[in-house]
């Protein structure tokens, strides 16, 4: 199995790119969002790739960082969703702000991307939401900042809040610079029980 693939990018079209390792150019897909993150023809580039083996086909899906992949594979797990549909969700949402919309059940905005109806998104949430919520915040495509957001994001989970609600909350509260965590959580808690 292709785990990772170092080369020179060959061609680049949005979907898929040719890069070549030592002479030998690799077909691999990805989403759009890597697209617009990749180097100029002839650059050096570095994927993670996930090998799809079909009867028919040996295909390569590529990733720049490990935490896209692993909301890739998410995705691929859902019944009714397959490579190709994945890559072209996470081409019509970033990685993190799926996970934000799997994890608050937020079905609207799941139906706007390309490719996915009511019933798929209701299907994505019921398969994915538990997955998500446990998931570490790296893996997710992103990180939650610093140590006393992510405190805080715990502290507000543990008093029963939802997940979504408390990081929405944090992030809102923290996004004109740092705070302590007694900061955080005071104004956090004033704001999610009203």
């Amino acid at each position: 199995m292709i785990a990772k693939i170092n080369g020179t990018l060959e061609r680049k079209v949005p979907g898929e790119v040719i890069i070549n390792v030592g002479g030998v150019g690799y077909q691999v897909f990805i989403p759009l969002s890597v697209f617009y993150r990749l180097p100029e023809v002839g650059g050096a580039v570095n994927l993670y790739i996930h090998t799809h083996l079909r009867e028919d086909a040996l295909q390569l899906f590529g990733f720049l960082e490990h935490e896209e992949k692993q909301v890739f594979l998410s995705l691929n797990s859902v019944t009714g969703i397959g490579p190709k549909l994945a890559i072209n969700i996470l081409s019509g949402i970033p990685a993190e702000e799926l996970a934000r919309a799997l994890k608050e059940g937020d079905q609207p905005r799941l139906v706007s991307i390309p490719g996915v109806g009511k019933k798929l998104a209701e299907r994505m949430i019921v398969e994915l939401r538990d997955k998500f919520l446990t998931m570490p915040a790296e893996e997710m495509g992103r990180s939650d900042g610093s140590q006393p957001m992510r405190d805080a994001i715990s502290a507000l989970v543990n008093l029963g809040y939802r997940q979504g609600d408390a990081e929405k909350s944090v992030r809102e509260i923290t996004r004109n610079g740092e705070k302590t965590l007694a900061e955080v959580l005071k104004e956090a808690l004033r704001r999610l029980s009203q």
